[in-house]
């Protein structure tokens, strides 16, 4: 790794550990951006619509990050740091049973009226039709990752990746919300 590289890595360490929520919150707008940035190109969007990326920094910034921190944290609480199989398994169950379908639905909310202003009927019907399939998808998704995380995450580095694999994960939800627009546009 470059001496660069080391240096803002350990700078961001500092942030995480003096700033933990507010850097959370920043990686995951970031990490929001990135992954919109790689949808919209997905899509054959020819120019950058930067008013998206912006709203889904937005989300990012304002909720993933913060709601991550506070689940994590939560998690931790309720489990007593515990990280043997059957705890890992219950954190899992959990997350997957409360946290993924509110996330998803909150998502597909949030994008559907404020990134693409659609009408309340309009998002309301979309969410009805697709809102099964990506939980579905999500529960064959999201348990491996919950898994990783809480068995071999650090505490302080869970939101991080988290934060990272949501941006993949974030590719997959941004092109399903936007499935209406693209074969409209």
């Amino acid at each position: 790794m470059s001496d660069v590289a080391k240096e803002a890595w350990r700078k961001y360490l500092i942030q995480l550990q003096v700033h933990p929520l507010r850097t959370k919150a920043i990686t995951a707008g970031i990490l929001a951006g990135c992954s919109d940035a790689i949808a919209q190109k997905i899509s054959g969007v020819k120019k950058l619509q930067l008013t998206r990326l912006l709203l889904l920094m937005f989300y990012g910034f304002a909720y993933g990050g913060p709601f991550g921190h506070f689940l994590h944290k939560l998690m931790d609480i309720i489990f007593k740091g515990k990280k043997d199989k059957k705890t890992v398994a219950k954190k899992v169950l959990l997350e997957q049973l409360t946290s993924s379908p509110w996330n998803n639905f909150l998502f597909m909310m949030y994008y559907g009226l404020v990134v693409e202003g659609r009408s309340w009927s309009l998002v309301k019907n979309k969410v009805r039709k697709d809102y099964p399939s990506v939980q579905l998808t999500a529960w064959r998704f999201w348990p491996i990752v919950g898994w990783v995380n809480y068995q071999y995450i650090p505490l302080q580095f869970r939101v991080v990746f988290h934060s990272f694999v949501a941006s993949c994960w974030a590719i997959f939800l941004n092109l399903k919300a936007r499935s209406v627009a693209i074969k409209k546009d």
